[in-house]
């Protein structure tokens, strides 16, 4: 990593000045950062997407001094622990990261950091699953990877979900660990196109997690997981107009037949998967640009309001009108 850059993060925050004065947490998030209803109704601290406003990708350090509460939040977390040593309660479990570990934390899982000290750094990476593309997906569907099963399982929805957080301890090759020197280094620096450059390299930072940690076990893509991910692939392509009957005479497959084995192995809905796809793709309109709601539920192939509204509510736990 660049000197400076490293230079950078070693400096102390103003928050982290107080941390260290009070000997206890001082809040580092403006008060709309943080979703008050559905704090009180999970006893955590719920962090909202407010981190994605204006990129596509969130990279900060962790402040030292003091522990971090409780908290869980709506996109993907990722620990690496560029220096030092953290202790983590991860759903209730003890996780200790060392230098050069990374800890994958899905959206929904619940953890809490005790303080670090002078000389831990711990970058935390937030991205959501938008960011994991099904091409990327059926790029790597040979894979024999707990990982593969896991962004797998991000794009597919929560009703899947197998664990709730992954931990990467450091292997002798710094592959990995140049890759994320680069996302870091980008992030800080601000260069032109430096967001555009740094979902490039998550990309590739994923493809050398799935490579670097295979399975031991019986290889977990088969026939029927294929299949469903060419159906992912059609629905992440022809959101706006695809349906299970023409997927069905596509592949050449009874529809219920094909309905059964679509919840059976995504463990969603085929409906209810291609709903969760139009939102994502009418959120980016909503955040990038002026079309009005009735242009971007036509866009995307919804047309009924009140289910729109009330999906994107559901999902997103907030609304077209605040996240534009």
């Amino acid at each position: 990593m660049k000197a400076r850059i490293l230079d950078l993060l070693e400096q102390p925050t103003l928050i982290e000045k107080d941390q260290k004065k009070l000997q206890h947490f001082v809040e580092d998030l403006p008060p709309y950062a943080i979703n008050k209803e559905l704090s009180q109704a999970e006893h955590a601290r719920v962090l909202s997407n407010y981190f994605f406003r204006s990129k596509d990708i969130y990279i900060s350090r962790h402040n030292r001094y003091a522990d971090y509460p409780t908290h869980t939040h709506t996109f993907i977390e990722l620990n690496y622990m560029l220096r030092g040593t953290a202790h983590e309660v991860v759903d209730g479990r003890p996780i200790i990261l060392n230098t050069g570990d990374l800890l994958l934390l899905d959206s929904g899982s619940t953890h809490s950091i005790d303080a670090l000290g002078d000389d831990d750094l711990l970058i935390n990476v937030l991205f959501r699953s938008k960011n994991i593309s099904i091409n990327l997906l059926n790029d790597l569907r040979r894979s024999n990877s707990i990982f593969y099963d896991f962004l797998l399982n991000r794009v597919v929805g929560e009703n899947a979900k197998k664990q709730d957080y992954l931990l990467f301890q450091k292997r002798k090759s710094n592959e990995i660990q140049d890759t994320l020197d680069r996302i870091i280094e980008e992030y800080y620096l601000k260069n032109d196109f430096s967001n555009t450059i740094i979902k490039s390299y998550l990309s590739i930072l994923l493809v050398q997690l799935v490579r670097e940690y295979p399975l031991t076990g019986p290889h977990h893509a088969n026939k029927s997981r294929l299949l469903v991910i060419k159906i992912l692939k059609d629905i992440a392509t022809e959101y706006r107009t695809v349906s299970l009957s023409e997927l069905a005479d596509r592949y050449n497959y009874n529809k219920n037949y094909l309905s059964n084995l679509f919840k059976t192995e995504v463990g969603t809905t085929f409906s209810e998967a291609l709903t969760r796809q139009r939102l994502i793709q009418a959120r980016t309109l909503v955040t990038s640009t002026s079309l009005s709601i009735a242009a971007i539920m036509d866009q995307v192939g919804i047309s009924n309001k009140s289910f729109f509204y009330q999906k994107y509510k559901s999902y997103y736990h907030s609304t077209p009108s605040i996240d534009r």
